[in-house]
Protein backbone atom coordinates (compact mmCIF):
# COMPACT_ATOMS: atom_id res chain seq x y z
CA UNK A 1 0.00 0.00 0.00
CA UNK A 2 2.78 2.57 1.13
CA UNK A 3 4.24 1.92 -2.54
CA UNK A 4 0.80 3.13 -4.48
CA UNK A 5 1.17 5.93 -2.16
CA UNK A 6 4.69 6.78 -2.89
CA UNK A 7 3.69 5.96 -7.04
CA UNK A 8 0.36 8.38 -6.35
CA UNK A 9 2.72 11.21 -5.23
CA UNK A 10 5.47 10.94 -7.84
CA UNK A 11 3.26 10.56 -10.99
CA UNK A 12 1.51 13.96 -10.31
CA UNK A 13 4.98 15.74 -10.14
CA UNK A 14 6.75 14.03 -13.28
CA UNK A 15 3.95 15.34 -15.31
CA UNK A 16 4.46 19.07 -13.78
CA UNK A 17 7.71 18.40 -14.53
CA UNK A 18 7.38 17.61 -17.70
CA UNK A 19 4.91 20.57 -19.01
CA UNK A 20 7.05 22.87 -16.86
CA UNK A 21 10.38 21.63 -18.72
CA UNK A 22 8.42 22.43 -21.97
CA UNK A 23 6.41 25.47 -21.37
CA UNK A 24 8.88 27.48 -18.89
CA UNK A 25 12.39 26.16 -20.88
CA UNK A 26 10.82 26.16 -24.23
CA UNK A 27 13.15 28.18 -27.20
CA UNK A 28 11.77 29.34 -29.85
CA UNK A 29 10.27 27.08 -32.80
CA UNK A 30 10.22 27.37 -36.09
CA UNK A 31 7.33 29.22 -37.26
CA UNK A 32 6.04 30.88 -40.58
CA UNK A 33 3.15 33.58 -40.51
CA UNK A 34 0.06 33.61 -43.34
CA UNK A 35 -1.36 35.88 -43.24
CA UNK A 36 -4.12 36.58 -39.93
CA UNK A 37 -2.34 33.04 -38.62
CA UNK A 38 0.70 31.29 -38.41
CA UNK A 39 2.43 27.56 -38.39
CA UNK A 40 4.85 27.07 -35.78
CA UNK A 41 6.40 23.67 -35.35
CA UNK A 42 5.80 22.80 -31.41
CA UNK A 43 7.97 19.40 -29.25
CA UNK A 44 4.53 19.16 -27.50
CA UNK A 45 2.45 16.16 -29.53
CA UNK A 46 -0.52 16.51 -27.43
CA UNK A 47 -0.68 20.37 -28.69
CA UNK A 48 -0.32 20.19 -31.88
CA UNK A 49 -3.29 19.72 -34.90
CA UNK A 50 -1.12 18.19 -37.31
CA UNK A 51 1.28 15.72 -37.01
CA UNK A 52 3.80 15.05 -39.94
CA UNK A 53 5.32 12.08 -40.41
CA UNK A 54 8.56 11.93 -43.01
CA UNK A 55 9.73 8.52 -44.87
CA UNK A 56 12.49 7.11 -47.25
CA UNK A 57 10.21 5.08 -48.87
CA UNK A 58 8.01 6.79 -51.88
CA UNK A 59 5.30 4.26 -51.67
CA UNK A 60 4.28 5.06 -48.06
CA UNK A 61 4.34 9.32 -48.94
CA UNK A 62 1.20 11.07 -48.78
CA UNK A 63 2.92 14.40 -49.96
CA UNK A 64 5.66 14.49 -51.88
CA UNK A 65 8.18 17.33 -51.22
CA UNK A 66 11.34 18.34 -52.83
CA UNK A 67 14.05 20.25 -52.08
CA UNK A 68 15.08 23.31 -54.61
CA UNK A 69 18.17 24.82 -55.23
CA UNK A 70 16.71 27.73 -56.80
CA UNK A 71 14.49 30.04 -55.00
CA UNK A 72 12.79 30.86 -58.15
CA UNK A 73 11.34 27.17 -58.28
CA UNK A 74 10.13 26.94 -54.97
CA UNK A 75 6.48 27.26 -53.48
CA UNK A 76 8.03 27.88 -50.39
CA UNK A 77 11.59 29.73 -49.93
CA UNK A 78 13.25 29.99 -46.13
CA UNK A 79 16.18 32.52 -46.36
CA UNK A 80 17.27 34.08 -42.87
CA UNK A 81 20.80 34.40 -43.52
CA UNK A 82 21.02 37.95 -43.32
CA UNK A 83 22.10 40.49 -40.59
CA UNK A 84 18.63 40.66 -38.85
CA UNK A 85 16.25 38.81 -38.24
CA UNK A 86 12.47 39.58 -37.45
CA UNK A 87 11.33 37.91 -34.20
CA UNK A 88 8.15 38.81 -33.32
CA UNK A 89 6.92 38.49 -37.19
CA UNK A 90 5.30 35.16 -36.01
CA UNK A 91 3.31 35.83 -32.80
CA UNK A 92 1.19 32.87 -31.29
CA UNK A 93 -2.51 33.94 -31.38
CA UNK A 94 -5.27 31.69 -31.29
CA UNK A 95 -5.27 30.99 -34.98
CA UNK A 96 -1.88 29.41 -34.70
CA UNK A 97 -1.50 26.20 -35.82
CA UNK A 98 0.91 24.02 -34.22
CA UNK A 99 2.51 21.26 -36.18
CA UNK A 100 4.72 18.01 -34.69
CA UNK A 101 7.16 15.85 -36.34
CA UNK A 102 6.17 12.33 -35.25
CA UNK A 103 8.40 9.41 -35.50
CA UNK A 104 5.82 6.98 -37.38
CA UNK A 105 2.68 8.36 -39.16
CA UNK A 106 -0.63 9.29 -36.34
CA UNK A 107 -4.11 8.61 -37.15
CA UNK A 108 -3.89 9.21 -40.97
CA UNK A 109 -1.68 12.43 -40.79
CA UNK A 110 0.46 13.39 -43.55
CA UNK A 111 3.43 11.02 -44.73
CA UNK A 112 6.43 13.20 -46.15
CA UNK A 113 8.61 11.81 -48.47
CA UNK A 114 11.34 14.57 -48.90
CA UNK A 115 14.31 14.70 -51.79
CA UNK A 116 15.75 16.78 -54.58
CA UNK A 117 14.05 14.73 -57.35
CA UNK A 118 10.79 15.30 -58.78
CA UNK A 119 8.07 15.11 -59.17
CA UNK A 120 6.67 16.95 -56.21
CA UNK A 121 3.30 18.44 -54.23
CA UNK A 122 5.38 21.20 -52.59
CA UNK A 123 8.80 22.61 -53.73
CA UNK A 124 10.77 24.34 -50.79
CA UNK A 125 14.16 26.26 -51.19
CA UNK A 126 15.93 26.42 -47.55
CA UNK A 127 19.22 28.62 -46.69
CA UNK A 128 18.74 29.26 -42.69
CA UNK A 129 20.58 29.33 -39.93
CA UNK A 130 17.75 28.32 -37.92
CA UNK A 131 15.74 25.97 -40.03
CA UNK A 132 16.35 22.50 -41.68
CA UNK A 133 14.76 21.30 -44.52
CA UNK A 134 12.61 18.90 -43.22
CA UNK A 135 11.26 21.58 -40.98
CA UNK A 136 10.83 23.39 -43.65
CA UNK A 137 8.69 20.57 -45.08
CA UNK A 138 7.05 20.28 -41.77
CA UNK A 139 5.52 23.48 -41.88
CA UNK A 140 4.97 23.95 -45.68
CA UNK A 141 2.50 20.80 -45.22
CA UNK A 142 1.34 21.66 -41.69
CA UNK A 143 0.14 24.72 -43.12
CA UNK A 144 -2.11 23.25 -45.60
CA UNK A 145 -3.51 21.06 -42.84
CA UNK A 146 -1.56 18.23 -44.14
CA UNK A 147 -3.41 17.98 -47.41
CA UNK A 148 -1.60 17.97 -50.90
CA UNK A 149 -2.21 21.34 -52.77
CA UNK A 150 -5.51 21.14 -54.99
CA UNK A 151 -4.68 21.17 -58.52
CA UNK A 152 -5.09 23.85 -61.19
CA UNK A 153 -8.48 23.55 -62.57
CA UNK A 154 -9.38 25.12 -66.09
CA UNK A 155 -12.03 27.63 -65.79
CA UNK A 156 -15.32 26.84 -67.07
CA UNK A 157 -16.76 29.25 -69.75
Amino acid sequence: MLRFKILASVVPLLAAAVFARGEIGSVSHPCIALGETSVELTSLFWTAGVHVAFTDDLSRATVRVQITDNPDAADFAVVDDGLGSETDSCQTNPATRLVTIAAEPVDGGPVIYLSTDGPADYRIYVRSKTFSQREAAALIVGANGGHRPLPLQAASL
